[in-house]
């Protein structure tokens, strides 16, 4: 499937992309801070309020930007030549945030199980060094997993696909086909329902409209799981 954007759209997409991973990694830059905070300081009150702010970080910043993350540069994958599934480093890339993202989300739970005992009136030090300093140690590594896809988009290390390898041959082979005047979108729906099944290549063309309505569906997902991972904080 390739998505065919205007230019518009595509610097839209660009720029959401950008922006999106810069401040997911900010993000988690911020929160290891904090985690380092509540695991080394000797100030309680300094414990206590970092962990909360953990939790803040994590479920309105960190959780919705690596989301983002992911929705943008999945969209910018399937609009430009690069395609989704044409190279390694593509493919590499998607699977370290969908990896990255499924380890965040179940964090949650262990992030909120640490600000639960910063609010405790009895202030349980082991505990919570205990769970401190898993924190510190997962917040450090997704830090340096985020931080591989970026080095992958900056260098674009060669290596095609199979399906890449094909794909590229395919085109080659093709000759150009002449312009042909827009048809009905209907028409295109069913005369390319044939086409997917034998596996040939679906094109979308994707405007502001379609990008918003993505973008629409794409945050009640985000927020339908942060609402199912969130309740798990409640029962510590």
């Amino acid at each position: 499937m390739k998505i065919t954007m205007t230019p518009g759209v595509r610097r839209i997409a660009i720029i959401a992309h950008v922006t999106s991973s810069v401040g997911l990694l900010g993000s988690i830059a911020a929160f290891l801070s904090l985690a380092i905070v509540g695991l080394t300081s000797q100030d309680e009150q300094m414990v206590r309020t970092a962990y909360p702010a953990m939790e803040l970080i994590t479920r309105f910043v960190i959780v919705p930007l690596a989301f983002a993350s992911l929705f943008t540069g999945f969209v910018q994958s399937l609009g430009t030549s690069w395609g989704l599934f044409r190279h390694y480093w593509v493919l590499l890339k998607l699977a370290i945030t969908v990896f990255a993202i499924v380890i965040l989300l179940v964090k949650m739970q262990l992030i909120g199980y640490a600000a639960h005992l910063a609010k405790q009136t009895i202030l349980s030090r082991a505990d919570l060094h205990a769970a401190g300093l898993q924190l510190v140690v997962h917040s450090a590594g997704g830090l340096l997993v985020f931080l591989v896809p970026t080095i992958l988009s900056i260098y674009k290390p060669r290596g095609l696909t199979p399906y890449g390898r094909r794909t590229q041959q395919d085109q080659r082979a093709t000759p150009q086909q002449p312009y042909a005047p827009a048809r009905h979108p209907a028409f295109h729906a069913s005369s390319n329902a044939g086409g997917w099944f034998r596996g040939e290549s679906i094109t979308i063309t994707l405007r502001r409209a379609y990008l918003l309505r993505f973008a629409v569906v794409i945050a009640v997902v985000h927020m339908v799981i942060l609402h199912v991972a969130s309740g798990g904080l409640r029962h510590h």
